[in-house]
Parts: C-alpha cells; sequence; structure tokens
C-alpha cells in the first residue's frame, strides 16, 4: 500500500503535530511504502495569498499521480481537509484525517467551518483521534460519525537518550541541586499549561517543603514575564526560568528531576490535547502530576504512573506535591510503573503499524 502523508507540520519544524507526523514517518513499517508531502517551503500553501490553498489542490494531484498512490493521510482538517475533500469529487480518492485537539475545536467555531468539517469527516474513510478526548468531541459534533473513529496516542523512543555525566555534573553544580528535590515543568509558557498554578501552590507549602525543593521551568511564551512576576524575591534562588532548551538539556532535566509537573486546565476551550511530555517523563522513570482536562487521562494513569489533580484547585496541587515529596517508594513505584507502560503500550513501531492494520 502507497500512502501519502499530507501536513502543513513536519520536522524541522516544531511543535507537537510536527513531532506526531515526524516519528510516524519514520517508524512507517518496512515493506510499506509512505510519502510526504509538506509545506517546509510553502510547497503546499504560500502564507499572505487569498484562498492560498486553491493552487494546492493541483499540487497534491500530481503528487499522487507521479507516486501512484492508494490512501491520503490528512494532517489538519482546515485547510487540508478542504483540499483533500474537493480533489475527491473529481478523481477517485481515498483519504482519512487526523484530529489533535485544538486542530478540530478551533475547526467548530465558526458556522462556515463547522459546515465544512462536517462534510470533510463525512467523506472520510477513518477520523484518526491522537486522544479520547477528541474522539468523544467527534462523537459530540456528529454520532454518526463515530464508525469512522479510531483513537492512536501519540508514541515515544522505547529508551531515553544517553545522559552526558559531565553535562549533569555541571547541572548539578550551577544550580546548587545537591540535595534538593527538583519539580520540573516544560512546555509552551501559556497559561493553560499551567505553571502558574505551581509556582502558586510552592509559595504556599510549609516551610519544611520549600527548604527541599528547587522548581524548574523550561520554555518560552507569552506568559513569561506575567510567570516571572509571580515569583516573590525570596523565591529566586528555588524557582528557576531556563527559557528554551535543547533536546540534550531537556533528558538531562528530566533525568535529574525527581517530579514532573504540568496541571494543564481548559481555558476556553484551548486545552491539552494529550501531553507528550508526561510519558518522556515516565520513560526516565519520573511520576508525573497532570491536570485532569483534556486527553491527558490517556497520557497519565491516575495513582500508577502519576496523579490526576483538579488544575484550578490550589489546594489539590500542593496536596499531590507533598505527597510525592514525603512518600519516596511511591514517587518510586510510579515511575517505574510509568516507564514499563510506556515501553509496553507507546512505542512508535506499535503505533505506525496500527495505523497501517488501519488503513489497509
Amino acid at each position: 500500500m502507497r500512502t501519502l502523508l499530507f501536513t502543513l507540520e513536519y520536522p524541522p519544524f516544531k511543535g507537537g503535530i510536527a513531532n506526531y507526523y515526524g516519528h510516524l514517518a519514520q517508524n512507517w513499517p518496512l515493506g510499506e511504502s509512505i510519502t510526504i508531502l509538506h509545506n517546509n517551503r510553502q510547497e503546499i500553501i504560500k502564507s499572505g495569498q487569498s484562498l492560498a490553498w486553491l493552487p494546492a489542490i493541483f499540487t497534491l494531484w500530481r503528487k499522487i499521480k507521479t507516486n501512484k498512490i492508494d490512501q491520503l493521510l490528512v494532517g489538519q482538517i482546515l485547510p487540508l481537509g478542504t483540499i483533500a475533500y474537493f480533489l475527491a469529487w473529481f478523481k477517485p480518492l481515498r483519504y482519512s484525517v487526523f484530529l489533535h485537539g485544538m486542530d478540530f475545536i478551533y475547526a467548530l467555531k465558526k458556522s462556515r467551518k463547522r459546515w465544512l468539517t462536517g462534510l470533510i469527516l463525512r467523506r472520510a474513510e477513518k477520523i484518526i483521534c491522537a486522544n479520547s478526548y477528541v474522539a468523544n468531541q467527534v462523537r459530540t459534533f456528529q454520532i454518526k460519525l463515530d464508525r469512522k473513529i479510531v483513537v492512536i496516542t501519540p508514541g515515544v523512543g522505547s529508551l531515553p537518550p544517553e545522559i552526558s555525566a559531565r553535562g549533569a555534573k555541571e547541572l548539578e553544580e550551577r544550580y546548587l541541586l545537591t540535595g534538593k528535590l527538583v519539580i520540573f515543568s516544560l512546555g509552551r509558557l501559556v497559561r493553560r499549561k499551567g505553571v502558574d498554578q505551581v509556582i502558586k501552590a510552592l509559595i504556599g507549602l510549609p516551610s519544611e517543603f520549600q527548604e527541599r525543593l528547587i522548581y524548574v521551568v523550561a520554555g518560552l511564551g507569552p506568559d513569561q514575564e506575567y510567570l516571572h512576576n509571580l515569583v516573590p524575591p525570596n523565591y529566586k534562588e528555588k524557582i528557576y526560568f531556563l527559557g528554551e532548551i535543547s533536546e540534550e538539556e531537556k533528558w538531562t532535566w528530566l533525568n535529574r528531576s525527581d517530579i514532573f509537573i504540568m496541571p494543564s486546565r481548559n481555558i476556553s476551550g484551548d486545552v491539552e490535547g494529550f501531553g507528550i511530555v508526561y510519558l518522556e517523563a515516565n520513560l526516565c522513570a519520573k511520576p508525573v502530576i497532570a491536570g485532569d482536562s483534556g486527553g491527558v487521562r490517556d497520557a497519565v494513569i491516575d495513582g500508577y504512573s502519576g496523579l490526576l489533580v483538579d488544575p484550578h484547585n490550589l489546594e489539590a496541587i500542593r496536596r499531590a506535591i507533598i505527597r510525592l515529596v514525603e512518600d519516596q517508594p511511591f514517587r518510586e513505584i510510579l515511575g517505574k510503573q510509568g516507564r514499563e507502560r510506556v515501553v509496553k503500550e507507546f512505542n512508535w513501531p506499535k503505533k505506525a503499524a496500527e495505523i497501517v492494520k488501519l488503513l489497509s
């Protein structure tokens, strides 16, 4: 079977969706063919043009014809689903659509887009949802689509990269981590990620906990100034903002941390679709504290690989931190179970094989 992945986001483009498609292509089963048509060089859509997607109909058809494609995977329902839908009216074309979360939620915000989304999904062969949350959203949108829905969550590598001993030592010395428990957050600094809630929860901890903890935040985003302003002067050496970090630094911090925390919440429809970083933390045998919202329940099993909390409740976040800080054996059990689960259930070769089986 010859498959074409049609996407606006693909490595080296940054982000969770690009990461998903990059790993999917890398782990496509041997003996099966996959071709990528992405927009990194504006081959599909040129920015700044009205109805910029129209020429892409011909670009897509040429790619399908040249590569003798049997099945099209549509990476973004709007606008790429529109292109696939219109082309399917004039040429024999089988297509399936990926949905990750915000892509679908935003597609429903305007009546014209809702109408178009319905047309695209009704004509699609399969609707591949990256989490159970968006699958339920699709069912709520149109229950008749239920028979087409399948949930295939993201995957991760089977092993974390090897950590440089020198890099780990430098990190330990630079941030004075010896004897400290490290709580780590990683992600785009936007309100829904819940870093502000963690800062507020930490400030309210009893003094005996505050002396033991270091909180480290990695990432950039529009909330940087807001978050920095939440930190009292006497916490400047207890809460560190790293800014953007490299892939190597990410794994070094995950390896050194004791607890990973990201209490994501739903803010006016802006919601966490899945949270691949929870799995990456588990892969390093670290327990996680996660916000019980969006598609996070697919990534984290409460009491097994981490703790799910009400992300709007500071006291709930505080209790979860205290529980993991006080109970080292429990931390280690959650981390060990989380790692075993990730290796068994979330490896990319398995995920890619699931999609190939689905299409064939």
